[in-house]
């Protein structure tokens, strides 16, 4: 029988995928502007690096380790945040959806950064 506990981890797992499918449809309407290109490459692997980390923890063989991907997955929820915010500053016609995905990366954050503080201990 499943757990709420491995039932939010599977859900989390899925809404981090979904994050990361939705900056990818994102970055087609960003790189019909060519300054933003580089901008798009930035925030497609700062976002994939959230759940890539955070999917690689489970295979740690320490909690040391596995403290370490969720920190690394919370810096680069950070990025995502900070690439979103320049987008949504340089282009009024991508503002909205900016900061739609830019509040499903801060919600992000803030659950990887709950968990930081739980797996040191500081809760």
């Amino acid at each position: 029988m499943q757990t709420d506990k491995d039932k939010f981890k599977k859900e989390f797992i899925a809404r981090l995928v979904a994050l990361t499918v939705r900056v990818l449809r994102f970055a087609t309407k960003l790189r019909q502007d060519k300054n933003l290109w580089a901008v798009a490459d930035q925030l497609i692997r700062c976002t994939g690096s959230v759940g890539a980390n955070v999917v690689e923890a489970k295979g740690s063989p320490s909690t040391r380790d596995y403290t370490r991907f969720f920190e690394i997955a919370l810096k680069s929820a950070n990025e995502t945040k900070y690439w979103l915010v320049v987008i949504r500053e340089y282009s009024t016609e991508l503002r909205d959806e900016a900061n739609s995905i830019l509040d499903e990366a801060d919600q992000v954050g803030k659950i990887i950064g709950s968990s930081v503080l739980t797996l040191k201990g500081k809760r």
